[in-house]
């Protein structure tokens, strides 16, 4: 692991001077600054921090990695794994899954802050953010908006349909998975807001990304009085997007399916009192203690999905970012 400092960096906001660590969600609701990395199991690192200041993040340096990635899954298995989910979506009970692999590369333990600069400069993303704490290093070039607050409002702004920049059209796949991914946020949503209060507030939003076009939708909600960051996270954890619906059964498979995915898909950004703005961690390289970096890429499967090209989906998404940070996936 680098031995760089600690701290983290997200929207213009840079925090530094780590008082504490913990697993803890109870103590999100004292009002201070913590920075939050909960991975798709639900393992959850939070750091208070006491140093909170506006600061544009300072460019390092990187060198090239050069070597070629591992996967978690080669282009037969994940072929494989995508005609197995949709034979039970055939069966009932489940409707779509989101699957993932993920891909590594060995790691000497430098610092990611060059890597995260060059993130930054040759793939902006709303909700990149940088973390550097003890047992984990992050540097993410997420696009998506897992949970904005502010007061009582909350939103979330789940991404489905990915088409490369030329294209203009998605297809109706795509609107599918996202309206099925938008009812699920709906539900999540449900157990923390007030009844009546939540609405779809933008369908089928085109944003563009470097290299890729991708279809967003906006859910708001009220939340109901006195409730805590740890209800919050319990209900909406992880997040819909990268599970897929109904949520448990999505979970079930994912989990006979795949390894540990770790913090890739699960929730990276910052808390403080009720505000927060929190993202869904995808686009993410990262490294704990294991002389590896990692970096993870997937797709939404439904029945209509075509297992070739969904393997090429995944291609695409991770092809950009693994060509900033070096080292090839062929």
């Amino acid at each position: 692991m680098s031995a760089s400092v600690t701290q983290m960096w997200m929207g213009g906001i840079r925090a530094t001077n780590c008082l504490e660590i913990t697993d803890d969600a109870t103590r999100l609701d004292d009002g201070s600054f913590w920075a939050v990395s909960i991975s798709f199991e639900g393992v959850a690192r939070f750091a208070r921090f006491a140093d909170i200041s506006e600061a544009k993040y300072e460019r390092r340096e990187w060198t090239p990695l050069s070597q070629q990635w591992s996967t978690s899954q080669n282009e037969n298995e994940y072929i494989a794994y995508v005609s197995r989910i949709r034979e039970l979506i055939a069966r009932g009970g489940v409707y779509q899954v989101n699957a993932c692999r993920v891909l590594s590369h060995p790691f000497d333990g430098g610092s990611l802050e060059g890597l995260f600069s060059q993130l930054l400069e040759h793939n902006p993303a709303e909700f990149a953010f940088y973390l550097n704490i003890d047992g984990l290093e992050v540097a993410s070039a997420s696009p998506e908006r897992f949970l904005s607050r502010t007061g009582s409002k909350i939103t979330t702004s789940p991404i489905k349909g990915t088409i490369r920049s030329e294209e203009n059209v998605f297809g109706d796949k795509d609107k599918a998975e996202n309206l099925m991914i938008v009812d699920l946020m709906r539900n999540d949503l449900g157990r923390i807001c007030e009844a009546g209060s939540i609405e779809v507030s933008e369908l089928f939003r085109h944003e563009k990304h470097p290299g890729i076009t991708h279809l967003v939708s906006d859910v708001e909600g009220r939340l109901k009085d006195g409730i805590s960051w740890s209800q919050i996270l319990r209900a909406t954890m992880p997040p819909g997007s990268v599970s897929g619906a109904p949520k448990s059964a999505a979970l079930s498979i994912i989990k006979e399916s795949e390894g540990l995915r770790g913090p890739y898909c699960g929730a990276l950004g910052w808390i403080q009192g009720d505000r927060a703005e929190l993202s869904v961690a995808i686009r993410i390289f990262w490294q704990e203690n294991d002389g590896l970096l990692k970096f993870g890429t997937g797709a939404g499967i439904t029945y209509g999905s075509d297992p070739v090209l969904e393997w090429e989906e995944t291609e695409l998404k991770a092809q950009r970012l693994i060509s900033i940070a070096g080292g090839s996936i062929k």
